[in-house]
């Protein structure tokens, strides 16, 4: 048996569902912005993309831990 995904990665298929993007563009996209702080990249998905707070931490936290 597989152990449940923990973290920010268990947002992931939620993320997926509501917003109808793959995991992979929204981190493409978080790379390509010029803000680098966390939670500028936070706001930004919110304002500009329309995100929840915790979807956009959740992308955001794993994909800067890369």
């Amino acid at each position: 048996m597989t152990e449940p995904v923990k973290g920010p990665a268990s947002y992931f298929p939620s993320i997926e569902k509501k917003y109808g993007r793959p995991i992979a563009e929204w981190k493409d996209l978080i790379r390509a912005s010029p803000l680098t702080k966390h939670m500028e990249l936070v706001n930004w998905l919110k304002t500009e993309h329309g995100l929840g707070h915790g979807h956009a931490n959740a992308l955001v936290a794993h994909t800067l831990a890369e």
